[in-house]
């Protein structure tokens, strides 16, 4: 009983979190758009019971999935997602790495202040650290400032509203969890393996690259896929930092949702989003199985 409750507890939370509210929108991506409060009618009803569950069946049809192949505007936008989302994660692996690697290898004593530093952007609220940015890449803001003043550049350059300012922000934003699991792997690292390849006629850099690297492979895996899954559905960064030209689906998701009001599409949106997500998490959670078994 004991390991059943154990167990119970992540799968309810999953069922609560995540089951139930899919199901809610695959429900509503079967529905069809109305002039109401909610702005769809359903097209299962349960309280029909068996019979209802029949005429659903009978009547199924795919129309607002269908649908958005008819618009370029769906396919673009997630194909834009894809490509904003793998440019960013190696820019964050690319800043990353260098930082988890110093952690690592600094004094014990120092290593618990680094952490903090990197963990201490979650004390402030997301919202705020995004915005903190528009008035930093601005053109008035305080980079063309300093850009301007030391004589790098002689006219401010235009980096708010484009894609450029997106991927600072996402870089910025989920940092973090590219740093510490590839910092947790760097920790676990026997430095003696760097000694004996050294010995072995290896360089630093040799050693660097045939050991370091390889032997933090699986934080660098976990920590692409941190920063990977969420940003594909990102929202907030491409809104505030983002320009007009800036497609990501997560704007696309919030127009259907709130501004043309059409629920059944926008909910397809997201059924199509969860389902090109299930790829990289299942590939995340093998990952972590592989890592779990060879430390066992």
């Amino acid at each position: 009983m004991r390991r059943f409750a154990l167990i119970a507890v992540p799968y309810l939370w999953l069922l609560a979190l995540f089951l139930v509210p899919f199901l809610i929108v695959l429900k509503i991506s079967l529905s069809d758009i109305a002039m109401a409060i909610p702005p769809y009618t359903p097209t299962l009803d349960l309280s029909a019971g068996w019979e209802g569950i029949k005429s659903f069946f009978a009547a199924l049809d795919l129309e607002n999935f269908e649908f958005l192949t008819t618009d370029d505007l769906y396919w673009k936008a997630y194909l834009s997602s894809l490509q904003i989302a793998f440019i960013a994660t190696i820019a964050t692996l690319i800043v990353g790495y260098p930082i988890a690697y110093g952690m690592a290898n600094a004094p014990d004593h120092w290593r618990p202040t680094l952490m903090m530093l990197v963990i201490l952007p979650f004390w402030t609220s997301f919202l705020i650290r995004v915005y903190a940015w528009v008035g930093i890449l601005s053109s008035e803001g305080y980079l063309n400032q300093i850009l301007l003043w030391s004589g790098v550049i002689n006219e401010p350059l235009t980096i708010l509203n484009t894609n450029v300012a997106v991927y600072i922000g996402i870089v910025y934003t989920y940092l973090p969890f590219m740093i510490l699991p590839i910092y947790s792997a760097l920790e676990r690292m026997d430095e003696s393996l760097l000694e004996a390849a050294e010995d072995l006629g290896c360089s630093r850099i040799s050693a660097f690259w045939l050991v370091t690297i390889p032997l933090s492979k699986n934080g660098i895996i976990a920590g692409c896929f941190l920063v990977f899954i969420p940003t594909i559905g990102e929202f907030v960064i491409p809104s505030l930092l983002g320009g007009s030209k800036t497609l990501m689906i997560g704007k696309v998701l919030w127009e259907e949702f709130f501004n043309n009001r059409d629920w059944p599409v926008a909910s397809a949106v997201a059924v199509i989003l969860l389902l090109i997500l299930i790829i990289p998490i299942i590939l995340f959670q093998r990952n972590e199985q592989k890592q779990r078994e060879a430390e066992g």
